[in-house]
């Protein structure tokens, strides 16, 4: 919505007088957004005196203009709108100049407030907590420029299959909060999306209770998927570990990741772990090893096998799970190999 016209390709010398006083490096702004000074109009002083007034410091309001240059395009009006907006759930002006430093981008998408402020009020009667809704608001700023009806028609979507999956009309508040904290862009999916794949579950013989326990495992991930790429998905596992329908089924349950990645990725993944001496007969075992990739099990076999390990011929649980849990898994293999043999019932030679 700015000018960017060959006419006016001179920078704007005011701009540049007042972002040199507050010590901006404009060679940054050149570099990342020239356009944003050439502008005829900027509210350099302003922007700096509001964010100043939260608190911020000159390095801070610097940092903040060099790294979202369009900061200075919008009205005084248009970003105490803004601050009043993000302060319904904001603790104080000390949290809200520390998150406008963080996501600056964030904070200065100011074209739709009115859906952001219905948006705010809807999740807060959801009973999501403020501090995940700063949360939603830096990472998916994107789920605020819907149309709150948008977002309450996924939500109705979600709650309606919920109760007719079996669900509980006492647990259904929990469950969806807990889906949406994990992954808030679920609304960014239609209703008919949603629908559409819960169907397909349905109809490759999953239970009610099954495509429940599918849903929670997926963290609302199945929702970004198509019938299409979750049938070649299966379809792949199914000649790859030649089981049958039953099978195939107990597999997915156990690796939701055989549903949710691309044929291309379990491919990749699947060649790194054969080409590491791992065979199919131990990957369908633990199918879990799918979720993490190669760089990661190559890492975890090196350090396994640094203790004298033997991937090849033990099952693969030591090179399951996060970070934390691989970490846990090491320790525990490591100190077996540094502790001493003891016999507790051979004699003591002690010395006279």
């Amino acid at each position: 919505s700015y000018t960017t016209d060959s006419k006016s390709r001179e920078e704007n010398k005011k701009t540049l007088e007042n972002l040199y006083s507050l010590s901006v490096d404009i060679t940054k702004i050149r570099r990342l957004k020239e356009w944003v000074l050439l502008q005829d109009v900027a509210y350099v002083k302003e922007i700096a005196a509001i964010l100043q007034e939260m608190g911020a410091d000159e390095t801070t309001v610097a940092s903040i203009i060099e790294r979202c240059p369009e900061a200075i395009l919008h009205t005084p009006a248009e970003i105490n709108s803004q601050r009043a907006l993000w302060q319904l759930v904001c603790q104080n002006e000390k949290q809200l100049i520390k998150l406008i430093e963080q996501f600056p981008e964030s904070f200065f998408t100011t074209e739709y407030q009115q859906n952001q402020k219905a948006n705010i009020l809807f999740f807060q009667e959801l009973g999501l907590k403020n501090n995940i809704i700063t949360r939603f608001l830096t990472s998916a700023p994107n789920i605020f420029y819907n149309p709150v009806e948008k977002n309450k028609n996924v939500i109705e979507t979600l709650q309606r299959n919920y109760l007719n999956l079996g669900g509980s009309e006492a647990n259904m508040k929990i469950w969806i909060l807990k889906l949406l904290s994990q992954n808030p862009f679920i609304l960014l999916n239609t209703s008919t999306a949603i629908q559409e794949n819960l169907e397909f579950l349905q109809k490759n013989d999953f239970t009610d209770q099954e495509v429940l326990q599918l849903l929670s495992k997926l963290k609302g991930f199945i929702f970004q998927l198509n019938s299409t790429t979750m049938q070649k998905s299966m379809l792949f596992s199914k000649n790859t570990f030649k089981c049958s329908d039953q099978e195939l089924k107990q597999l997915v349950l156990k690796c939701p990741a055989l549903l949710y990645y691309s044929v291309p990725v379990l491919e990749e993944r699947l060649e790194g772990l054969l080409k590491e001496g791992i065979s199919i007969a131990q990957i369908r075992e633990t199918p879990m090893v799918l979720e993490l990739t190669t760089q990661i099990i190559q890492y975890r076999i090196k350090k396994l096998s640094a203790l004298g390990y033997d991937i090849k011929s033990g099952n693969l649980e030591s090179l399951n799970g996060t970070k934390k849990d691989f970490e846990v898994a090491y320790g525990k293999i490591q100190s077996k190999k540094e502790r001493p043999i003891f016999n507790p019932v051979a004699p003591l030679h002690i010395e006279d």
